[in-house]
């Protein structure tokens, strides 16, 4: 398991592909900020809700110079039909072998009902115009996350 990332740390590189199956990398985003949040799967009650808050929200954070991309470990079909039923216009792209989700700390031991497994942790990297985390938060809620993101970052 990697370390958890820190403000000006270099963002960890990655292209992976998108619902569609084209590949995007973080790179393709350099001189933009970006958000990248990990959620760990498509179509369940609390990732639907972030991904519409942010979609909901992508005019504002667009406006203020940030892309946001969801990443989590569904193949790119199930990303699609999650796309598609939520009408979500956030880019989601597809991890399915937790590679860049380890990369960003955001795989680990979870807990839940008392059991403990392995899983994805709900964290939200937000990456400057040069590649460095300018904030890392992990093991964040679904719920009004979107909302405190933008407050934190005074958008």
């Amino acid at each position: 398991m990697s370390e958890r990332l820190q403000p000006g740390d270099v963002a960890p590189a990655f292209t992976l592909p998108d619902a569609d199956g084209n590949e995007i990398s973080l790179s393709d985003h350099k001189g933009r900020k970006v958000i990248v949040y990990f959620y760990p799967a498509a179509l369940t009650p609390g990732c639907t809700k972030q991904a519409c808050d942010f979609t909901d929200n992508l005019d504002v954070l667009a406006d203020a110079g940030y892309d946001v991309i969801g990443i989590s470990p569904d193949s790119p079909e199930k990303l699609a039909k999650f796309r598609d039923k939520e009408s979500l216009k956030v880019k989601l792209l597809a991890d399915p072998e937790k590679k860049v989700t380890e990369s960003y700390a955001a795989y680990g031991e979870k807990k839940n009902y008392g059991k403990t497994y392995m899983g994805v942790i709900r964290s939200t990297i937000v990456v400057d115009e040069q590649g460095k985390v300018e904030r890392a938060l992990y093991n964040v809620r679904a719920t009004g996350h979107v909302a405190k993101i933008i407050k934190d970052l005074g958008i």
